[in-house]
């Protein structure tokens, strides 16, 4: 049986986050922080608090996203790719961390009390690559209303951007959403072909649906 790589991220993410829950001193040593990158030249920390979280709620909100839908991409990279999909799929994990927090880093390298964890980019990355493949699939959202899950990326890809725009609620709407877009532009540059599946599907499901 070969190996999950999302389970991988998923134990290591456990692993690291556990101990910096309770202990902020600790947790302070891995998070995203514009200004002490660019002063200190602390580049780690760029890809360190992707594997970091503040709070149980967010760690386990992300592992479970991650869990469904990283076993999905992977699977379909994997089959489509052989052991190249395994690069493939660790390549859009880790780029969706590093293109989530560019916004950020324009925005607050000036900024010393600006903070950021989470592998909310990286899961958002994957979340939409899922949603690339297979768009008509049906995701529940709060786990009671079924929608088509090109729809939901829709929904998903305004609230951020509306939320980024508003700000005050500590959130990085601004990862979700980069993150989000990495993972598309991701897939399509790996096969343009999946574009146009996901045209294809979206255009057969609208039409079944006034057929």
């Amino acid at each position: 049986m070969s190996f999950s790589v999302t389970f991988i991220l998923i134990a290591i993410t456990v692993a690291f986050s556990l101990p910096g829950v309770n202990d902020p001193a600790r947790l302070s040593k891995w998070v995203f922080n514009p200004y002490v990158v660019r002063v200190r030249k602390e580049w780690y920390r760029v890809v360190s608090h992707a594997f970091v979280h503040a709070g149980w709620v967010h760690l386990l909100v992300n592992m479970f996203v991650l869990f469904f839908f990283g076993h999905s991409v992977e699977n379909y990279l994997r089959a489509v790719y052989g052991h190249a999909g395994v690069v493939y799929f660790v390549l859009l994990y880790l780029g969706g961390i590093l293109f989530a927090t560019l916004p950020a880093f324009k925005k607050h390298s000036d900024n010393p009390r600006y903070n950021s964890v989470g592998a909310s980019g990286a899961v958002a990355a994957v979340l939409f690559a899922h949603i690339l493949l297979k768009p008509t699939e049906m995701l529940y959202l709060y786990f009671a209303i079924p929608l088509p899950s090109f729809v939901f990326g829709i929904g998903y890809l305004w609230y951020e951007a509306y939320m980024d725009k508003r700000g005050g609620d500590r959130i990085a709407h601004d990862a979700h959403f980069w993150g989000a877009i990495f993972g598309v532009a991701f897939m399509i540059a790996l096969d343009f072909n999946n574009l146009l599946m996901f045209f294809n599907q979206v255009s057969y499901w609208i039409q079944n649906l006034f057929s």
